[in-house]
């Protein structure tokens, strides 16, 4: 326990000693008993810090000065990494990075799921670390100084201008200085967050990692915008990589980004990407994996792991959106029934199956516990890609209820991956797993994908050592 002299109050400046990261990427320190988050402060740095707010029994933070770096410390790529919340752990090695999520990874399985396992290596060449991202959604307002687009500053609801961002595609990052030129001088109102006249909310960028066609995305509160017309024309001209400007309408005051419609205002309203062999078609509100590369290799790890198991087995593929793991196992020989609730999803999906010739996959959309329930007794593996909330409970109960002889879970969120797991691979649970691999989706940010794949308990497979 702490006495009354030792109670720390907002303004108090201490020195402290970062020994973790928590899961947005802060900083941990303790200072007489309290615990500290501060943005910026790396394990093994010595700062000064100043204390801002109380939250229960934890101290949140500002670095003053490094009174002592860390072997790991390193000077960001970008220069706004101090200000932007969009990456927070630039100021963090490639290698220490990695080594915080395989650790992180572990401790929330166990602390959580009681799963106590070792985890392969996390897959992330440091090679790919930047101009990853193959789409961008950057808010836009207009401020004293003109436009302002960037991302929101960390802890806050302002705009940090950027004119490059060196995680985006560098085929996408040079066109966001002359794109926010022209709508400087185009005369449109611009606010992200609607408080004023209906006009400009967000710029859209979007890439074929693999056909360098680029799909550029206005979304407004409005479809009238004198002279976008004239302005998309202007654009497709001056850059031949452009397939399409389209104007995506939001008018809502909330936090949603992409509104349901979808205007083409010049070209095409979508664009060819190339992944896994196969080709696909993505528009503006396409769900796509930002890291092509990454996708790819989860989608090969699961592929192989399939035919090594279960070379003849029927698939289902629960949250499959527009069938990206889907149709590359389909392509290999097997029978995919992909499950996605959303019905738009659903659609592309079906055509982008039908542009590469794969009838033998199948898609539903609806609920998915529904489905499973129907499906599951005739199937073998069963694929889920759950939003971060993890696997709906009713989905989870499914699984338990009827389990397929094989079960691959590719979870964005080890919180929920954790809580899951308890039920699917604990003491109780039907399944043992066999092998864990975090993957980098995100570089520079405290976010981690990990596929798991698991084998029924009683399924006739030799077990392995995880």
């Amino acid at each position: 326990m702490t006495s009354s002299s030792d109670t720390p109050k907002p303004g108090l400046t201490v020195s402290v000693l970062g020994e973790d990261l928590d899961q947005q990427g802060r900083g941990i320190a303790r200072w007489k008993g309290w615990v500290l988050t501060v943005p910026e402060l790396i394990p093994g740095e010595k700062a000064s810090i100043q204390l801002l707010q109380r939250q229960r029994r934890i101290w949140h933070g500002k670095k003053i000065k490094t009174l002592e770096p860390s072997v790991d410390a390193r000077r960001p790529p970008c220069i706004l990494a101090h200000t932007c919340g969009g990456c927070t752990l630039q100021h963090l090695s490639v290698d220490a990075q990695n080594h915080w999520k395989q650790e992180h990874l572990k401790a929330t399985l166990q602390r959580i799921g009681g799963i106590k396992v070792s985890a392969d290596p996390l897959i992330s060449p440091e090679s790919e670390s930047l101009g990853y991202r193959n789409r961008a959604l950057i808010p836009m307002q207009l401020a004293e100084g003109g436009l302002r687009l960037g991302y929101y500053r960390r802890g806050s609801h302002r705009i940090v201008n950027l004119n490059h961002c060196p995680v985006l595609d560098p085929r996408l990052d040079a066109l966001i200085q002359p794109i926010k030129n022209d709508l400087s001088i185009a005369g449109w109102p611009i606010d992200s967050d609607l408080r004023g006249e209906p006009g400009l909310r967000h710029l859209g960028l979007r890439i074929g990692v693999r056909t360098g066609q680029v799909l550029i995305s206005l979304v407004a509160a409005t479809d009238h915008l004198p002279g976008l017309k004239q302005l998309a024309a202007q654009w497709m001209q001056r850059w031949p990589q452009l397939r399409g400007v389209t104007l995506n309408v939001q008018p809502k005051r909330s936090n949603t980004v992409l509104g349901e419609t979808t205007l083409c205002i010049h070209g095409d309203g979508v664009i060819e990407e190339q992944f896994c062999g196969l080709s696909l078609e993505l528009g503006t509100t396409t769900f796509f994996q930002v890291n092509t590369a990454r996708a790819e290799q989860v989608v090969v790890m699961i592929r192989d792991w399939v035919h090594t198991k279960a070379p003849a087995a029927s698939v289902i593929d629960a949250y499959c959106g527009i069938g990206t793991i889907s149709l590359p196992l389909a392509a290999s020989g097997l029978s995919v029934i992909g499950l996605e609730i959303n019905r738009d999803s659903v659609i592309q999906a079906e055509s982008n199956a039908r542009r590469n010739g794969l009838m033998q996959a199948r898609f539903l959309d609806g609920d998915v516990a529904q489905h499973l329930q129907r499906l599951l007794p005739g199937h073998q593996v069963l694929v889920v890609d759950p939003p971060r909330k993890g696997l709906a409970p009713a989905v989870l109960q499914m699984i338990l209820a009827i389990p397929p002889a094989f079960l691959i879970y590719l979870s964005c969120d080890p919180s929920t991956l954790a809580r899951d797991l308890q039920h699917l691979a604990g003491p109780e649970g039907p399944y043992r797993i066999e092998q864990i691999k975090p993957v980098d989706f995100f570089p520079h940010t405290s976010h981690l994908e990990c596929l798991v794949m698991m084998v029924r308990i009683n399924c006739a497979v030799q077990p392995q050592t995880v």
